[in-house]
């Protein structure tokens, strides 16, 4: 099993042909052929079929890839430990190398339990049936993000047409405030994404804040909150970057289990997220938050699927496909380059 779970993380290519869809759906939306919405709350519904209903004896949950895996790793293990012991079963944590090797793993049934960034998380609605039920929060309700403009302190940029055919990061094609957004709100600020500049995929909202550090890139578009972390960790220093844009609030990471999950199962999962006390060293991380609270996925994500359809990159299979065979492509480049000294 653990090879099989392995093979589902590193693996890059994904096929989605080749499974039947469910019968008698009455609705599906943008869901993948696989999956059903009957009662049009936007994702899968649970199968009715109690043979197609999963209950494993070892849950694997796997969070967002980023830059350095080891510090989730090491941050997540008191809320790793929580799961064994509320839920009563063995928890595995796994790190992944993209999002779409993510997503893959929950769509083949070896991903239980994930949190997804927010992009991605509409994606993994619609092509592997995840349900979000949890966004991290306090006591006011779930944590937004939003998407900020970053340049160097020592930058003459001054405003957002300053950048016509510069150096642009944006993080991947699926990200919402890296890549998705920018091109819905930026062009009314005077800087239109491939027409005033080519946007360079950077893998990631760290590495275009450090590429913008480096200066690699003259400005990056980025989520704050992913900043803000950056920032307490002492990766970078505030005073070395300035903030040009902020748009409004976004949802941060969404929190989801598998639709087939046996349906007590899921309700057990669900408790015990929502249980779970933050850690201090969490609250730091994670900007404040101190616990996981409930959410829906039509409502909280309806501007994010309105970002996307206005960008012309619905979180449909075309371009879920098209996203993938991206980072397929950027791994292997990662791969073929020599070691660092």
């Amino acid at each position: 099993m653990l090879r099989a779970i392995m093979i589902a993380f590193t693996g890059a290519c994904i096929s989605l042909g080749g499974a039947s869809a469910q019968d008698a759906c009455s609705n599906r939306g943008q869901l993948d052929d696989l999956y059903c919405d009957a009662n049009g709350d936007l994702v899968a519904d649970t199968p009715t079929d109690a043979a197609k209903l999963k209950d494993p004896s070892t849950l694997v949950f796997a969070y967002t890839p980023i830059e350095d895996p080891a510090i989730y790793a090491n941050l997540l293990k008191p809320f790793i430990n929580h799961l064994n012991s509320c839920i009563g079963r063995r928890v595995m944590y796994f790190s992944v190398q993209s999002n779409t090797a993510q997503i893959e793993a929950m769509r083949s049934g070896r991903l239980h339990i994930a949190g997804f960034s927010t992009g991605p998380t509409a994606f993994a609605v619609n092509m592997a049936g995840a349900v979000p039920f949890a966004a991290g929060g306090s006591a006011a309700g779930p944590r937004g993000y939003k998407l900020v403009a970053l340049v160097k302190t020592s930058s003459d940029y001054k405003a957002m047409a300053d950048l016509k055919g510069k150096k642009v990061a944006h993080t991947s094609p699926s990200s919402n405030s890296g890549n998705l957004a920018p091109r819905v709100l930026f062009p009314p600020l005077g800087l239109t994404p491939d027409t005033d500049y080519k946007p360079l995929m950077s893998g990631g909202h760290d590495k275009s804040i450090l590429g913008v550090g480096h200066g690699d890139y003259d400005m990056a578009a980025v989520a704050d909150d992913v900043f803000e972390r950056m920032v307490a960790r002492g990766t970078i220093k505030r005073e070395d970057f300035r903030v040009i844009y902020t748009s409004e609030v976004f949802p941060t990471n969404g929190y989801v289990h598998a639709h087939d999950l046996k349906p007590e199962l899921a309700a057990k999962v669900r408790e015990c997220f929502f249980s779970y006390k933050f850690s201090a060293e969490e609250q730091k991380e994670f900007n404040g938050e101190d616990r996981y609270v409930p959410i829906t996925y039509k409502e909280k994500w309806a501007v994010v699927r309105e970002v996307a359809d206005k960008s012309g990159t619905p979180f449909n299979k075309r371009s879920y496909e098209a996203e993938s065979k991206r980072e397929t492509e950027a791994l292997e480049r990662k791969k073929a380059q020599p070691p660092k000294n």
